[in-house]
């Protein structure tokens, strides 16, 4: 209750300082274009194109330039141990933002503005991004999307973590409202153990709290190309070079005052001049101009310049630059603003003058000044005679070199640990205000008529004299069934079992109350509906298609004789007795929001999988949480074996010719997709695999029938996009209208043949075959 009240609090408090935040906005986006670019992403409206990424993704927080450095070596450890999982960064300022596109734009998924910390906002990010497991870099303790990545049954780390001196001693002011934020995260990962005692000041859990190394450690010094104009500056001339990185302003000066009064001490050396703020390039500009001093601005930087001041106004290029200097000088040191990272100097082994003040680095520097390994001024008045010293002390890089090797491996540590809590959540959608209220009312009259209907099928289920196995679910939507169907059809057949296959027939025309089709016939989709036609064109088993499929098994009894008869989307089904209950769970979406529909995706309650006699996972070739979802399933229904399955794309077939490619043909090409299906997801996740580059996509309702108007907007769209390639599946290819092909000119049309991949196969197939024989045998036995 106590956090009830604390959040109750916070969110008044929120929506009192509403008219100033917003006033502080409109400033900002007045001042700044850009930041009217990013308004709409930070209240939560992301691109559409954040939904082509599959759910379960990584979603990393690093809020500024600091933390998106330190995130470049966790980006690389995910990539390295998660091949397959999606990663999304995002960050809160306009520079932090510059840096990611450079530094992770090859290496993430999407690169985003970080929603504010308004629960509304929060929630519509975390409703686009879906992901399974959000990491937040160092210091960045925000309620309400704490609380709401929680909420939506997502992993929540602190990376890296740290506090300050200074904000230290704020935070256990705020002790008492720190504590609800800080008990959300199920893992802080710490720097060090001052850090940790800290976080456990602070309000944090202390089981919670693990010291893990700082990703500074891990950071890897970038190379300038042979031909940067950067390169081509430094090396134009062989006078000594000095970089003064990261200056700032506080105490009531400048540190670039200092460093041009140090730079005018030491004749016939340059330097090369980097602000640590982009807002200060032109008033540091400035301040050259009125001093005098010739200098180059990196931005506009001509091969021919030789200026002996170089101003780098541009972000990303400062850890490049380090292995050509001959010193360094740490900004932020002289003026207290607690420093900034020693540790990229290091890495290349440079020589370092660092003022007094390092207070959000204490342990480096600390270990560093212990081992000699950098030099240590009081004011500004000691940095030309310190940086003369640096240059000729030969040793005082090397040392730097190896004090930054020895805390390496943190990246590798929180990788590790995210694996460890990736196995223990399953995440879920959160539904809107909105939906609640209105929705949920809905669920009960749902829950109501599914009893009543279970209750009355019970009461006059009828058993045919073949045995029947089902294969369906627990959601609506797609999970899969069709292509599981045809699988076990074609094991059966090829056992010798004669398969046949019932179907309601979901979104055909015909008036027929029951059909029935010997394998391989030839039918209109109109009388079949499109999944019954793919089951008619893959020619492996007789079809009966009817709402009574009871009736439907006894027709084909009589007609066909099967051995055994596959029961298409029938665990609710519950008029037809079954030998065998096959229930697939979709790895993406296993639990339908844990909602019975409309306000989620289940027809029954969970509690229904404990009639399951098998449970096959699919799509798992984009789950990492597969153990998490499997201990639920099993504490629904412990006797039930559970199966992982996972589709595989095998060919593109193309529409028209026939002509087949292979699955990663398209790899890196610009194509549009489009599909309807139950869960157009799954799609969109087969294309995510196989490295397909998707301009446009779209998705329609489930057995949706194209018309020429769409067909046409289709083809617009293709070639708005530069894109001569279509990609789509077989049961929407079905779903084309008449003559489609003459309303794709100059496009090609390609549908993907899947097929599905079991684990411990044989195990479900011998289930599944001593279930048929223990029907024929409970059969015999009421015959006699």
């Amino acid at each position: 209750m106590r956090a009830k009240g604390i959040y109750f609090v916070y969110r008044f408090l929120q929506a009192a300082a509403a008219p100033a935040v917003i006033l502080y906005f409109l400033i900002r986006c007045v001042r700044d274009a850009r930041y009217r670019g990013s308004m709409l992403q930070r209240l939560g409206r992301l691109p559409a194109s954040i939904r082509l990424i599959p759910p379960g993704a990584i979603w990393l927080h690093a809020v500024s330039v600091g933390e998106v450095l330190a995130a470049v070596a966790l980006v690389h450890a995910l990539r390295e141990q998660l091949p397959g999982l999606p990663i999304v960064v995002s960050t809160s300022t306009l520079a932090g933002r510059a840096l990611a596109e450079q530094k992770l734009g090859s290496l993430t998924d999407a690169i985003i503005y970080a929603p504010v910390d308004y629960a509304f906002a929060v929630r519509r990010a975390l409703r686009m991004v879906r992901p399974s497991l959000v990491m937040v870099l160092e210091t960045e303790i925000w309620p309400n999307f704490f609380r709401e990545t929680k909420r939506f049954g997502c992993g929540l780390m602190l990376v890296s973590g740290r506090i300050s001196d200074h904000t230290a001693s704020r935070y256990r002011k705020l002790r008492v409202a720190l504590q609800s934020a800080l008990a959300f995260p199920d893992m802080i990962l710490v720097q060090n153990q001052t850090m940790r005692e800290r976080f456990i000041a602070t309000g944090a859990t202390p089981e919670r709290v693990t010291v893990s190394g700082s990703l500074k450690y891990d950071l890897q010094p970038g190379t300038l190309p042979p031909d940067s104009p950067l390169r081509l500056w430094v090396m134009a001339q062989s006078t000594p070079l000095w970089i003064a990185a990261s200056t700032c302003a506080g105490d009531g000066f400048d540190e670039e005052d200092i460093v041009l009064s140090a730079w005018r001490q030491l004749p016939e050396w340059r330097l090369i001049i980097a602000p640590r703020k982009p807002e200060r390039f032109e008033a540091v500009a400035r301040k050259l101009q009125a001093a005098g001093i010739p200098f180059a601005r990196r931005s506009r930087l001509e091969v021919a310049s030789k200026e002996p001041v170089l101003l780098l106004d541009t972000l990303g290029e400062l850890s490049s630059l380090f292995e050509l200097a001959d010193a360094v000088f740490m900004g932020g040191t002289l003026a207290a603003r607690g420093g900034h990272n020693i540790l990229e100097p290091a890495f290349s082994g440079r020589p370092m003058v660092v003022g007094p003040h390092l207070e959000n680095f204490q342990d480096i520097a600390d270990d560093f000044l212990t081992n000699s390994a950098l030099v240590s001024i009081k004011d500004g008045s000691e940095l030309a005679p310190a940086l003369a010293a640096a240059i000729e002390d030969r040793g005082l890089g090397q040392r730097a070199l190896e004090r930054s090797g020895v805390a390496r491996g943190a990246a590798a540590r929180a990788v590790s640990a995210a694996e460890q809590l990736l196995t223990t959540i399953v995440p879920r959608a959160y539904p809107t205000l909105a939906q609640r209220v209105f929705l949920t009312p809905l669920t009960w009259l749902w829950r109501a008529g599914s009893v009543l209907n279970t209750r009355r099928n019970l009461r006059c289920q009828l058993a045919l004299a073949t045995p029947v196995i089902s294969i369906g679910n627990l959601s609506a939507g797609g999970t899969g069934k069709t292509p599981l169907v045809l699988h076990l059809a074609q094991r059966l057949r090829a056992a010798g079992h004669a398969p046949a296959i019932l179907s309601r027939g979901y979104g055909r025309t015909s008036h027929h109350k029951a059909l029935v089709f010997a394998a391989g016939a030839r039918a209109s989709v109109t009388h079949t509906g499109d999944e019954p036609q793919i089951f008619l064109q893959s020619g492996v088993a007789p079809l009966g298609i009817g709402g009574q499929r009871f009736g439907v098994g006894r027709l084909m009894e009589e007609k066909f004789h099967p051995g055994v008869l596959l029961l298409d989307d029938g665990f609710q089904h519950r008029k037809l007795a079954r030998a065998f209950d096959i229930v697939l769970v979709d790895a993406l979406d296993p639990f339908g929001n844990g909602r019975l529909l409309p306000l989620g995706r289940l027809r029954e309650p969970l509690a229904a999988l404990a009639r399951a006699d098998a449970l096959v996972l699919t799509r798992t070739e984009s789950a990492v949480n597969l153990t998490a979802i499997e201990r639920r399933l099993r504490q629904i229904n412990p006797l039930a074996p559970v199966y992982r399955s996972r589709t595989v794309g095998r060919t593109w077939v193309r529409f028209g010719s026939g002509e087949q490619r292979p699955a990663g043909s398209f790899d890196g090409q610009p194509v549009v997709a489009f599909c309807g299906l139950g869960n157009p997801q799954s799609f969109w996740s087969t294309l995510h695999c196989l490295g397909i580059k998707v301009v446009e996509r779209f998705a329609f309702d489930d057995h949706h029938r194209y018309t020429p108007g769409q067909l046409r907007r289709l083809l617009h769209s293709s070639r708005a996009a530069g894109a001569r390639v279509m990609l789509t599946t077989q049961k929407d290819l079905i779903n084309l209208c008449d003559d489609c092909q003459s309303l794709l000119p100059g496009v090609d049309l390609y549908w993907l043949k899947i097929e599905i991949e079991i684990e411990r196969e044989p195990e479900l197939f011998g289930l599944c075959r001593q279930a048929i024989e223990n029907w024929r045998a409970a059969s015999n036995f009421k015959a006699r």
